[in-house]
């Protein structure tokens, strides 16, 4: 036990996990030996003779298990972007143990009595203790013994089943690459980014991203290789459907043992949204003029084209009509977003502009790759705020797409001051600079959007730190920050050509962002499909059955009024990783949802006077800093100064 670093914290500044000395075989002990510390911990909270106050049970249930959540959150960290079979293997055993243990402290039936009986003045105090009572509700407190003895076992099944689907999707983006042994296949495609696709045995090899639309489709110029690419993509992991079927029957049987019609209801029930009706309406809003706007540019890419396009074509040529209608080429501006400038000089420098920040590198520390760097993050008066690490690349073993996920959470129970990590998905090249997308680009901006709610975090306890707000609230304050991207004073400091240093040209500029609005409907049609995929097999019934998920995945869009030919949803059922291997399980339309509130924000920013300090630090002060401490609709509200609409998010989409 001395020599597993899990069982004391980390000595290395802010706490930062001590990667160099975590090996595989450290993980089971810790977790095994965290659980039953925290299981004693609650015992001894829920058998105290004392009468129950705030501390001695909820700030004591916040104190608790302290050694799992080091555990929980390197291990978990590290099977998203740093995967191995020791990894996999010790995943598949733990996630079940860690789900028993879940439920063995919210159905504690002493404990919950001691809960019930917890008042407090202090408002902080108040809504945590809300945030407590409702969080043992929804997993059964109230149940009869029997109902809480199959809500295990539903739990427990479930913890399977999402493990199961993760691990068979992650295998499947690489099972399931393009692989050609003629590099003029793949013609299109820079002469950089093919040579870092060669493998050592003399193949060239694409993988797949989360993604239906792989961005090779953009470029390929080959129809039948494209078409492959797509085959590839939508028919990864068909073993997902099959456990995708069983998980959605799973999820509504506990949706009603709890007293919920399904788990749609069950699920936005603690949201902002609150009502399946609430995000119904906000969707039908949306659909038709989606729709009508993406036939539109489906007339334009077949006129373009010369034929009716195939799903495989419509990256290509509507990059095609883009070009014509905006003379604009995408990979036009690729030399003028080179990585490590892309973040010094545009992500940080917006930051250090809005809100006083500045960022020092910190090679002394380190992550559990090589590829990673670590910042240090000052205030504007010099104390410190935190640390920030990103891990840019993809590779074998890293789950697709792009997140943020907190190291270390702040808290003032504790001390303890955040540290914040950014996965992106970049191919690394094989020599040279890292150029890229401007997709990239502003993903890379949105994840530093959620860096940015952690490092701002300014709360007492762990359970409300930083993004721990509503799932259709998180994704706001990461939209916002989207908004700077191509800010004109952001975009000139870090808009420059990799070689020559000179500046993006202002013609260059002018089409980019003409050409920003281009595409809406595809994409609004794309994310709207997957949104109401989710819905569809969330809102299921207990007892009613799917026997062919694909007809039923059909029928759904249909039924939606959202099925296409020729856009298919941006996720199908067997690589929806968000709703069967995430926490968004019908709660995809948070993206949108959210979005509502960034294109207000976006337009406060703007009435407002932009890119100021004072903007920054209303906007730090009233939302960012509020973690989940407070009403988030109405930390929103402080803001902006109302409720929000949704017509600033029609005219941002070209749906107005």
């Amino acid at each position: 036990m001395a020599e597993n670093p899990f069982f004391a914290p980390s000595n290395l500044p802010y706490e930062l996990p001590p990667f160099a000395d975590i090996r595989e075989e450290h993980f089971l002990p810790a977790f095994r030996h965290g659980m039953a510390e925290q299981l004693a911990e609650v015992d001894a909270i829920a058998g105290s003779t004392e009468p129950p106050t705030f501390d001695n049970t909820i700030a004591a249930l916040e104190r608790s298990g302290r050694t799992l959540d080091r555990t929980a959150t390197v291990f978990f960290s590290v099977a998203s972007s740093n995967t191995t079979d020791g990894i996999m293997e010790i995943e598949k055993q733990i996630s079940p143990e860690l789900t028993r243990h879940g439920d063995a402290i919210r159905l504690n039936r002493a404990l919950w009595a001691r809960i019930k009986q917890v008042s407090t003045e202090d408002a902080e105090e108040s809504w945590l203790l809300e945030k407590y009572r409702d969080d043992f509700i929804r997993a059964g407190a109230d149940l009869s013994e029997a109902q809480q003895d199959r809500l295990r076992e539903l739990n427990e099944e479930l913890s399977r089943l999402s493990t199961e689907f993760a691990q068979r999707l992650m295998k499947a983006s690489t099972e399931s690459a393009l692989v050609v042994r003629d590099p003029k296949e793949l013609d299109g495609l820079d002469e950089a980014k093919i040579e870092s696709l060669r493998a050592d045995d003399g193949t060239y090899v694409l993988p797949l991203l989360n993604f239906t639309a792989q961005p090779g489709l953009a470029q390929l110029t080959d129809r039948d290789v494209r078409r492959r690419l797509y085959v590839l993509s939508v028919g990864r992991a068909p073993g997902n459907f099959e456990t995708a079927t069983r998980m959605t029957a799973l999820r509504a049987e506990r949706a009603a043992l709890l007293g919920f019609p399904s788990h749609a209801a069950y699920s936005v029930a603690d949201q902002t949204a609150k009502t399946v009706e609430a995000v119904e309406e906000m969707l039908g809003q949306l659909v038709g003029p989606a729709v009508r706007n993406a036939r539109k540019e489906a007339e334009a890419l077949a006129a373009q084209a010369g034929f009716d396009i195939e799903p495989w074509d419509w990256s290509y040529y509507s990059e095609k009509v883009r070009q014509a209608r905006y003379d604009f080429d995408g990979a036009a501006v690729r030399p003028y977003f080179e990585l490590d400038r892309v973040y010094r000089d545009g992500v940080f420098f917006a930051a250090t502009e809005l809100y006083g920040v500045t960022f020092t590198e910190r090679p002394d520390l380190g992550g559990y790759h090589p590829d990673m760097t670590v910042f240090e993050v000052f205030d504007e008066d010099g104390s410190r705020l935190g640390l920030f690490l990103l891990d840019p690349y993809a590779r074998p073993g890293k789950r697709g797409g792009a997140w943020m996920n907190n190291l270390v959470d702040q808290s003032f129970l504790f001390g303890q001051l955040p540290v914040v990590m950014n996965n992106l998905n970049v191919t690394k090249p094989a020599s040279g600079p890292t150029l890229l997308t401007y997709d990239e680009v502003n993903t890379a901006f949105h994840e530093f959007g959620h860096a940015l709610h952690g490092l701002f975090s300014q709360v007492r306890y762990p359970r409300v730190s930083g993004t721990s707000v509503p799932r259709d609230f998180v994704e706001y304050p990461s939209q916002v920050n989207e908004m700077w991207v191509t800010w004109p004073e952001i975009l000139a400091n870090y808009a420059k050509h990799h070689e020559t240093g000179e500046p993006m040209p202002a013609e260059l500029v002018a089409k980019l962002t003409a050409a920003e609005k281009f595409n809406q409907g595809f994409e609004t049609v794309e994310y709207l499909a997957a949104t109401l995929l989710d819905w569809a097999w969330h809102k299921l019934a207990d007892g009613e059955d799917v026997a062919d998920a694909e007809a039923f995945e059909a029928a759904a869009l249909e039924a939606a009024g959202i099925s296409m030919a020729e856009v298919r949803p941006r996720y199908r059922t067997n690589y929806f990783a968000h709703i069967f291997a995430g926490g968004y399980s019908a709660g995809y339309y948070s993206y949108i949802w959210s979005e509502v509130l960034d294109a207000e924000s976006v337009a406060w920013f703007t009435e407002n006077g932009g890119l100021t300090r004072a903007n920054g630090d209303h906007f730090r002060r009233e939302l960012l800093s509020r973690g989940g401490s407070v009403d988030s609709l109405t930390a929103f509200k402080n803001f902006r100064g109302r409720e929000p609409g949704i017509r600033p998010l029609l005219i941002r989409r070209g749906l107005d």
